[in-house]
């Protein structure tokens, strides 16, 4: 059927091509030049555009009666208030186009070229510029109050007992977090995200655990460097060579020694005895370091970049050692809020008609959280958090009946373009009722099970006075 439709299209143009050069013979036939136009011909091409403006109309209102509205239902309190506020903008919009559309059209066939008529020439109006300045500023005007009203509730601050969700963005899925029984989401820091902790919550274990494991990894790697043979073998020669001057110094201090019998005196420079032994018991550690197992081969670059490596291990672990313990309001401790949080992955769940505040973070790139049944857009970007508010008013079972389809779900997804796999970075959420919602969340395990009964104190100690952002935030 394609291939049909394809040649169908290229058989009109090659017939519209020669139906053009038949015109043109007519025309050297008729003896008649390109720019002689008759009126036969403005005719036609005034009633051209007329018969273009009325197929133009005809399609886009067949296009608004075949597919209508392109929002899907509505599912939450604010959002009756956008799709009015959408259907405001569409009808002025619909307004204008219509209205200069069809201007363009009549006037290019009203003043189409006539040998009688001469066009009356005007520098300037008053009345026109007036016109074209005081009401579009007043339509626009409207435009932007209303928008700002209708954003400023949606947007405004969360009511004290709305439930709040973090919502966690990286390339390329979504995390949702919910707080425990302390209302406190737990304190996130970027440097202590693993495998296994996502978000980074910070806990003693987890800092513990994160420091561990960086010193690790900065020790294999101060080894590996230790052992290039390149390096060994330098300082070997530069070793030798600081002995065999000594060497040569003390063979010259002897002739100087004989030449004082004879009444000379000479200044001597040589290397203290400490000084040899050490680089003798260095020079034998690093012929046994040559001799063992552990001796590697790099290149310049290579080991250009395990040095950087090795610095920014480093860099990082001076940021964990940094992080500074604190109380929330009503002594809640930062470092034991986040142990009983319950962390969501593939889907979440909402209560119905309970309002929801959304917080948004950011471990990569700016990600847009886009939840289309909820009238709900907020972007998430790195190390600032953003705040959404919204109250689901439809459950995911009542949608499903609404549509007619079983496998309904309501979806958050990215809507800015974030990478190769952004189109497959998406969550499903499911609204319920309050008493399925309190059993749901009930069912889910906690970060960490059993939680420490206080942080350690000497770690509250050490701890340099260093406030993260996301601590100031959250």
């Amino acid at each position: 059927m394609k291939l049909i439709t394809l040649l169908v299209v290229i058989a009109g143009v090659i017939a519209l091509a020669q139906l053009a050069k038949v015109g043109q013979l007519t025309s050297l036939i008729r003896n008649k030049k390109e720019e002689d136009i008759s009126d036969a011909d403005t005719r036609l091409n005034g009633g051209l555009f007329i018969a273009f403006m009325v197929a133009f109309y005809a399609s886009f209102i067949f296009l608004i009666i075949r597919y209508g509205d392109y929002n899907p239902p509505a599912a939450s309190a604010h959002g009756e208030s956008y799709d009015t506020l959408m259907n405001f903008n569409m009808y002025i919009i619909m307004a204008v186009f219509f209205l200069v559309n069809s201007v363009l059209f009549i006037f290019a066939n009203k003043y189409r070229f006539d040998k009688a008529r001469k066009a009356r020439f005007f520098a300037h109006d008053n009345r026109l510029e007036l016109i074209w300045t005081v009401i579009p500023s007043i339509v626009l005007a409207v435009i932007i109050i209303y928008g700002l009203r209708t954003w400023n509730e949606m947007t405004g601050d969360a009511s004290d007992d709305a439930l709040r969700v973090e919502v966690y963005s990286k390339q390329f899925d979504w995390t949702a977090r919910y707080p425990g029984a302390d209302g406190e989401f737990g304190l996130a820091n970027y440097n202590l995200i693993t495998p296994t902790n996502p978000l980074g919550i910070v806990t003693q274990a987890g800092v513990t655990e994160a420091l561990s494991e960086i010193e690790g990894q900065i020790a294999s790697l101060e080894s590996e460097l230790a052992h290039e043979r390149g390096r060994l073998l330098a300082e070997k020669a530069s070793i030798e060579d600081q002995l065999h001057a000594d060497g040569h110094h003390a063979h010259a201090h002897g002739h100087d020694a004989h030449g004082e019998e004879h009444g000379d005196h000479h200044d001597h420079h040589g290397i203290s005895a400490d000084f040899k032994a050490n680089l003798e018991a260095r020079l034998h550690e690093v012929e046994h370091m040559l001799a063992s197992d552990k001796v590697v081969v790099l290149s310049n670059a290579a080991a250009e970049a395990k040095e950087d490596k090795l610095h920014r291990l480093k860099r990082h672990r001076q940021r964990i050692e940094e992080v500074k313990p604190f109380d929330y309001d009503g002594g809640i401790a930062a470092w034991e809020a986040g142990a009983d949080d319950k962390i969501m992955k593939g889907e979440f769940h909402l209560p119905v008609g309970r309002e929801v505040e959304f917080v948004f973070r950011s471990r990569d790139v700016i990600h847009s959280a886009y939840m289309p049944h909820f009238r709900a857009q907020m972007n998430t970007v790195p190390g600032v958090p953003t705040r959404f508010k919204m109250t689901p008013t439809i459950t995911t079972d009542s949608m499903r009946t609404i549509l007619d389809d079983s496998d309904f779900n309501y979806v958050l997804l990215c809507n800015k373009v974030c990478g190769a796999a952004h189109f497959n970075m998406q969550m499903a959420v499911v609204v319920e009722s309050e008493e399925e919602y309190n059993a749901w969340l009930e069912s889910q395990e906690e970060f960490i099970a059993e939680k420490p009964n206080t942080v350690d104190p000497n770690a509250r100690a050490e701890a340099p006075v260093i406030e993260t952002e996301e601590s100031a935030t959250l």
